[in-house]
């Protein structure tokens, strides 16, 4: 952790900072790091096998410290990176579930969600589908706002082997008339996945939005139709 605050201390523009914070609407400052040069700042310490965590416990406390004690919000960027780094694939199971769901809840904001839903989350997801789709789907039937946008999105990225029945679920739990369904971010979400799917089978996605026309907001069928 003090190696990836040293990479980074003395490193952004102020004015970009500035610039940052308010376009996230953030409490917590900014370096004004663009994300290239985050990611030339944390390749050698996250290359480097001296300080990788050795276990799981070690891999888990060092993300969530980080996170937790980040005082610049690319520290929780850091931590992100931290928890996809090739040395913790062998954790990236379900039992990884729950600090991906305190990352979630704590970050509550785009920019930190949708990298732990579609990059972390989304792995495991499809590396352990048996052990995890019980735990995603009640995000997205249970959970609250963020929880309920990480569960939408996380099979982005998984093509031909996306869960139709799972995401089914999810999406008919998020929509329109459904607890959070007003919300512009989970509105958002559910015309992201629906879009992204398209991608690889137009005509289920079709069909979805042709039985639920009543139940999709405006935003969300526009924006799953928005390549077909």
């Amino acid at each position: 952790m003090d190696a990836v605050r040293a990479a980074l201390v003395g490193a952004g523009d102020p004015e970009r900072a500035i610039a940052q914070q308010a376009y996230m609407k953030s409490a917590m400052p900014y370096r004004g790091i663009t994300s290239p040069e985050l990611r030339r700042a944390l390749r050698p310490v996250l290359r480097d096998p001296a300080l990788l965590p050795p276990t799981r416990d070690v891999w888990e406390a060092a993300v969530r410290a980080l996170w937790d004690g980040a005082e610049f919000r690319e520290e929780r960027y850091a931590a992100i990176a931290l928890a996809g780094v090739r040395s913790a694939r062998p954790w990236q199971d379900a039992s990884a579930l729950g600090l991906y769901r305190h990352l979630v809840e704590t970050g509550a904001w785009w920019d930190l969600v949708d990298p732990v839903a579609t990059d972390r989350v989304g792995r495991v997801l499809l590396t352990h589908r048996h052990a995890a789709t019980p735990v995603v789907r009640a995000w997205g039937l249970e959970g609250g706002l963020w929880l309920r946008r990480a569960a939408l999105i996380s099979q982005l990225k998984h093509r031909g082997q996306t869960d139709t029945t799972l995401l089914e679920e999810v999406l008919d739990a998020n929509l329109d008339d459904s607890a959070h369904g007003r919300e512009f971010f989970v509105r958002k979400a559910v015309g992201w996945a629906l879009r992204q799917y398209a991608r690889t089978d137009p005509a289920w996605v079709r069909t979805y939005v042709a039985g639920r026309e009543d139940r999709m907001a405006g935003l969300s069928r526009r924006e799953a139709l928005k390549h077909l």
